[in-house]
């Protein structure tokens, strides 16, 4: 086996990175997982995620963990409301769709952040991760890599693997080819106890998810398994909006002015968002490597998820490609259908490449639909047909 003897460093704990490390040991490959994170409480942010049926779902039953993903799952979050500016509802599955759907094409099982990295966590051997490990660089030695990290400590691996996101500091070790920017940004706020902070909008939610569409602008929403409300303003605007727009994120006051102007022709009911939201809001412009990326493999290390394929969240594969990658990945590594693992890592990026584009494309079009002046009657139609 190619891995015999080989030290292998996963460099970010992403649920890419996490079931790869996974999937390696249960080869019995020999895994160290580097997180930046001090513990893995310190950061779970972010909306809950769909598992899609042959890509998230796939990895986690490669991975022996179908059950475990049962336990811990939310029936009923995946669920859905189309509206209008004004509220108007005009699609809702909340009465049609199954609680479980198992094994369907278009059963898209959500889970919080939280739950599906601890069971990730809980899935590795003792010691796996390494916390407090927040990548710097890392240099040629022997065969492999030394690997030095923020907090003065080194490391080395025969191999590495970057799972480390959009902001990749690997990444430029393999190419120097650079995301663009896709056009529209986000505006990410949550509101903590929505019952009571926004009666309205929860009640609306009721336990799934919102996507509101109106003059070229959306309103992305998703309830929380702790009670919390995250949503998302997404509108198309410049690429340096966020720096450039003199807004105070932190300030309430000012970004519901914002927000009335911006979202003029939109209902006040959506108000108690920008009243309740916790602060401060994260703006996130919305980028996505080329669709021809192309790069010379190299002989020990690699990437998966965002940081080789970032693209924007309007199809809903991030979390999903990234663990894809990762089920893919495993397979090409501890496999002998290749001579060396130059060659493993070739074919498994070459397919990576094939596979990203055509979801980077979705998105990229999906993204278009969802901000367009017809996006309302558009989304309706896509959603008919399934």
């Amino acid at each position: 086996m190619k891995l015999n003897n080989k030290q292998i460093a996963v460099v970010g704990g992403g649920p890419g990175g996490l079931i790869l490390a996974r999937l390696l040991q249960l080869k019995g490959s020999k895994v160290k997982l580097y997180e930046r994170d001090f513990n893995k409480d310190a950061r779970l942010i972010g909306s809950p995620l769909d598992m899609h049926e042959d890509s998230g779902m796939a990895a986690l039953r490669k991975a022996d963990l179908l059950e475990e993903f049962k336990k811990n799952f939310r029936p009923g979050a995946d669920k859905m409301v189309i509206v209008n500016e004004q509220a108007q509802v005009f699609y809702s599955d909340h009465e049609t769709k199954p609680h479980e759907d198992f094994g369907s094409e278009y059963f898209r099982p959500e889970i919080d952040r939280g739950p599906l990295r601890n069971m990730l966590l809980q899935s590795l051997q003792p010691g796996t991760v390494v916390w407090d490990s927040h990548f710097i660089s890392m240099e040629n030695k022997n065969e492999g890599w030394l690997l030095h990290f923020k907090n003065g400590s080194s490391a080395y691996a025969d191999i590495v693997i970057a799972a480390d996101g959009a902001n990749s500091k690997i990444r430029p070790y393999i190419t120097n080819i650079k995301a663009f920017y896709s056009g529209v940004t986000m505006l990410e706020g949550n509101v903590q106890n929505a019952e009571e902070a926004a009666p309205h909008i929860h009640a609306l939610a009721n336990g799934g998810k919102i996507m509101a569409f109106g003059n070229t602008k959306d309103l992305l929403l998703g309830q929380k398994g702790n009670g919390d409300l995250g949503f998302y303003a997404s509108f198309k605007t410049d690429e340096n909006w966020a720096t450039n727009s003199g807004l105070d994120y932190s300030d309430k006051t000012q970004m519901l002015a914002w927000y009335k102007t911006a979202y003029s022709e939109w209902s006040s009911v959506w108000y108690e968002l920008f009243e309740k939201a916790a602060t401060p809001f994260i703006p996130r412009p919305i980028y996505c490597m080329p669709l021809n990326q192309t790069w010379e493999a190299l002989p020990n290390v690699t990437m998966l998820g965002d940081a080789a394929h970032v693209m924007p969240p309007f199809a809903g594969e991030g979390a999903n490609m990234a663990m894809l990658d990762a089920l893919k990945l495993s397979e090409c590594l501890t496999s002998d259908e290749n001579n060396s693992l130059q060659e493993a890592i070739s074919f498994y990026e070459t397919g990576m490449r094939k596979r990203a584009a055509i979801a980077a494309e979705e998105s990229l079009e999906n993204g278009e639909r969802m901000h367009s002046e017809n996006a309302l009657n558009t989304m309706l139609n896509m959603f008919n047909r399934q």
